[in-house]
């Protein structure tokens, strides 16, 4: 698999491409498709509105897993469980708070409040777009080995997203940015996250994850993890599938899924950008014009095109007009650097 070095314009323009795309989608996402085209046409919205540009509970937790691993000593199971555990609780009782989170993570920051294992208070049977909407960080976060990239993937999908598809999507999506930023051609991606779903299928975390599966009824561990990886698979099919049809008008959840659960997000955010990687604010465009989670679609679009493409793919008056922007640096400058 090739490889360059990544550098803060890869991890920065990941991190910017995804809060664009949310805040592209943010006015989308309870849309269906004909009202979106109606109001900006087939491409769908392609400019920022508002300072700053608003964007939603995606960006917000993304940050906070990224400023989670920032604070860490190490990436260790130990140390970035209560640090992300304090991130979603924080971000859960922020006055910011307010653009329409998911149910599910509200629902597991308000049982982690009481310091239960993250394990009892994760809502087991969700496998909802939350989990992975917030992942790109793993991705990008320079020197971490392949377990440690894997496994802080799924835990952080864990905390509030027990299902085994979630967090098998999760792992994907981190890959998905790191494998772009260190640069693996958006044609060789697809077949490589497949690839990486069948050599991971028997794979459970229990480092990263402890006793979760017991929650699920599944026989063993195995078994778990293997339902979420052939669901995972399934969805990436599904992309194989569209992209080959080549008829890429109209609404890409038709195609891949509405984005609502975590392996759909993933699909339809890489049907987003795999129809054109080289166009990417059409990418943004395209996730923001779609009947289902407009903006978690949009946002994992925008990670994954500003991961291959790097700073240079955004328009560069977009960078002081984006929400939260300073944060969105300070990531991106901490992990600057050969790697």
């Amino acid at each position: 698999m090739p490889r360059r070095v990544v550098t803060v314009q890869n991890v920065a323009g990941s991190l910017y491409g995804l809060a664009y795309g949310d805040a592209l989608g943010k006015p989308t996402e309870f849309q269906d498709y004909a009202t979106i085209v109606a109001r900006y046409g087939p491409g769908g919205p392609r400019e920022l509105t508002g300072r700053p540009a608003l964007v939603t509970d995606d960006t917000q937790m993304a940050l906070a897993v990224g400023e989670a691993m920032l604070a860490a000593p190490e990436i260790t199971p130990a140390a970035l469980e209560p640090l992300l555990r304090r991130a979603f609780l924080d971000w859960a009782i922020s006055p910011d708070n307010n653009r329409a989170p998911g149910n599910t993570c509200l629902q597991a920051c308000a049982a982690l409040t009481d310091g239960r294992p993250w394990q009892q208070a994760t809502v087991a049977g969700s496998k909802g777009c939350g989990a992975n909407m917030r992942v790109t960080p793993v991705g990008l976060h320079p020197g971490l080995d392949e377990d440690q990239r894997a496994g802080l993937a799924q835990l952080q999908a864990g905390l509030t997203h027990g299902h085994p598809t979630g967090l098998a999507a999760s792992e994907l999506t981190a890959y998905a940015c790191r494998w772009l930023a260190s640069g693996l051609a958006p044609g060789d991606l697809l077949a490589a996250l497949r690839e990486r779903a069948d050599s991971q299928r028997k794979i459970y975390r229990e480092e990263w994850l402890g006793d979760l599966w017991q929650r699920s009824g599944a026989t063993t561990p195995e078994d778990f993890i293997a339902r979420g990886w052939d669901e995972t698979a399934a969805a990436l099919d599904r992309v194989r599938d569209a992209l080959a049809a080549g008829n890429f008008a109209g609404d890409p959840c038709l195609a891949t899924g509405e984005g609502w659960i975590a392996e759909d997000a993933l699909a339809t955010a890489l049907y987003c950008y795999l129809i054109s990687p080289d166009e990417p604010v059409a990418v943004l465009g395209r996730g923001a014009a779609s009947s289902g989670d407009s903006d978690s679609i949009a946002c994992l679009a925008g990670a994954f095109a500003g991961a291959a493409l790097g700073m240079a793919a955004w328009p560069a008056a977009w960078r002081s007009q984006i929400e939260y922007t300073d944060r969105l640096t300070r990531i991106a400058d901490a992990w600057d650097g050969p790697r």
